[in-house]
């Protein structure tokens, strides 16, 4: 039998709250400490424990990051879906089971590890026992793969953190699942790690931690919140380093952090402290923004700045709260009640989770409007390999005067008197010794007084189009890899990143070479616009039902480009697979190139 090296998927099946993540993400870190790239993706429920929670680690030389096509190493631990686990595995699946489970394997065409993982545990410790099989599991594991058992050592410690009993217990229930496996089975599993050569410099951490970290060097001075999955921990991720980071010689933490009552009152705190100079957050999913609509709309009218992240859950409604989508995309752009456009900023990766975690700052400010975050929770709560983050220099407040010498400089000025022609005007702080300026969620003029006059409610509105239209060559820029045939194009956004190659390299095999473009904020940059005229046919790519992207380049496109400009777009909640899509891809450039 030949071995498959770096080359598979792990799909381990267990309950909610049995503590099984501390024993995957040990197997994540041992994998990735062996300089194997690698990457997880947790499929939880939403209630507390109990319901049937699923990790798959993919295994690829090729950096492929997307959970794989199929299953080459299932665990069972969880009764609740052992028969429809079993059911779904091709032929030659390696199965690792527990035995002490007492449900039925009745499939000859498997490679079967029955494992009395229970068993094992409770000569350990009978009451921990629910939570040392799955300890049991990671012997079992590294023992058929071969991991590196230093490397999983100290995995292991930098799992439970210095506690040197539960160190003990559980290194002792991975010896005893190395152990079983090497005294009573003579087959050879045929997929084995291989270390390689690791970047000294990179490292694990997931999206939301990165945003947390940016903003925090972006210079957040007040974090208000309101726990919802998935941003929850956003903002959990700020609280835990403020302390280290934020702190001054009274070793005083520098950020205020409220949590409000609702998600209202959180987006109502944004709006008062970025009115009084502060650099403002919130975090949310899709529910929350909905309940900020007002604040938002009061934000962008009185041109207010602030940040509000949203980690994306899938919708309508609660919908369902643990799975990842990219449904919001159109509410974050139109969010209020009448004529807005809104900068909305969606990495792709960790290290743009950081840096637009601390650039949002400096462009609300600039632009004196809310900026969106746009992540998920597949970017957002999953843990992905990251190499390093690049710092910011200095801040941009954008146009704020300081002194009255400045504002006699501006001659005629006016809060919002567009003096310079890019739609943004000056404004002043609370504080500063000049005399305070009103802001105006109601129609105003130029000098913030209060107007129903038509005239100058449509100069108004044309100016605000202005100054976000400005942000189309400021805001972080596509980026492109393109094919010298320049056929097909395949724009995309977001998390959809970690899979596109993999798409890309599926959709070459059959022949067929594909552009990419991928957006990283909108409103849309001129560059778009260019891709869809150097190509004959453009797919959008996205994690939704209806292609809320699709319907965005359809609105601000020039006419002439719509028809070559077509959707893809599907979300079951699940993080994209690329033969899913790669397949949806090809069956839609048979329909429009036939």
């Amino acid at each position: 039998m030949d071995t498959i090296v770096n080359d598979f998927t792990f799909n381990i099946a267990t309950a909610n709250g049995t503590g099984s993540q501390s024993a995957n993400l040990i197997l994540l870190q041992t994998m990735f400490e062996m300089g194997v790239p690698v990457s997880g993706k947790n499929l939880f429920p939403s209630n507390i424990s109990g319901l049937p929670t699923w990790y798959i680690i993919r295994v690829s030389d090729a950096g492929y990051q997307a959970p794989g096509d199929r299953t080459h190493i299932q665990v069972l631990m969880n009764k609740a879906t052992w028969e429809k686990d079993i059911e779904s595995l091709e032929s030659g699946t390696v199965l690792i089971y527990n035995s002490d489970v007492k449900m039925p394997v009745e499939r000859d065409d498997l490679i079967l590890y029955p494992i009395p993982m229970t068993k094992i545990a409770r000569g350990l410790n009978p009451k921990l026992a629910r939570m040392i099989s799955n300890m049991v599991y990671v012997g079992v594991i590294a023992e058929l793969i071969g991991l590196d058992g230093t490397i999983l050592d100290k995995a292991l410690s930098k799992q439970f953190n210095g506690k040197e009993k539960a160190i003990e217990l559980n290194a002792t229930a991975i010896t005893l699942g190395r152990e079983y496996v090497d005294e009573n089975f003579e087959q050879m599993c045929p997929y084995a790690i291989e270390a390689r050569e690791k970047d000294p410099d990179s490292f694990i951490i997931d999206g939301n931690e990165a945003v947390a970290l940016g903003s925090i060097f972006g210079g957040i001075t007040m974090l208000s919140w309101y726990p919802i999955t998935p941003s929850t921990s956003i903002a959990e991720g700020i609280i835990s380093y403020l302390p280290r980071l934020r702190s001054n010689e009274k070793e005083q933490v520098t950020c205020a952090v409220i949590q409000s009552e609702d998600e209202l009152a959180a987006a109502g705190m944004v709006v008062g402290a970025g009115w009084a100079g502060g650099r403002a957050m919130t975090c949310t999913s899709g529910p929350g923004i909905s309940l900020m609509s007002e604040f938002v709309g009061l934000a962008y009218f009185s041109e207010v700045p602030g940040v509000i992240w949203d980690v994306n859950r899938v919708g309508p409604s609660t919908g369902l709260p643990t799975r990842t989508q990219q449904g919001d995309l159109s509410m974050l752009y139109e969010l209020g009640h009448g004529d807005t456009k809104h900068l909305v900023l969606i990495p792709g990766t960790i290290d743009e989770c950081f840096e637009f975690g601390w650039r949002a700052f400096d462009l609300a400010e600039r632009f004196q409007t809310i900026v969106f975050g746009f992540s998920d929770l597949d970017l957002g709560m999953n843990r992905w390999i990251c190499n390093g983050f690049d710092y910011p220099e200095k801040m941009d407040r954008g146009k704020v005067l300081h002194s009255q010498e400045e504002i006699d400089a501006i001659g005629n000025f006016g809060r919002y008197r567009d003096v310079d022609g890019d739609g943004i005007c000056y404004r002043t702080l609370p504080g500063s010794g000049l005399e305070p300026m009103l802001y105006r969620g109601t129609g105003h003029d130029e000098d913030a007084v209060y107007s129903e006059n038509p005239e100058v409610y449509v100069a108004n509105m044309a100016r605000l189009k202005r100054k976000i239209d400005g942000a189309r060559t400021v805001m972080p820029q596509p980026i492109l890899r393109e094919e010298p045939e320049k056929q097909v194009g395949i724009i995309y956004y977001g998390s959809m990143e970690n899979t596109i190659q993999e798409i890309d390299d599926i959709l070459e095999d059959t022949g067929l070479k594909v552009s990419q473009c991928r957006l990283r904020s909108l409103p849309i940059s001129p560059v778009v616009e260019e891709f869809v005229d150097n190509h004959e046919h453009i797919i959008v790519l996205e994690v939704n039902r209806d292609g809320q992207l699709y319907g965005i380049l359809r609105k601000e496109l020039p006419i002439e480009l719509v028809p070559r400009v077509h959707s893809v777009a599907f979300s079951d909640g699940l993080p994209p697979r690329a033969r899913k899509y790669s397949e949806m891809i090809r069956e839609k450039l048979l329909e429009v190139m036939s």
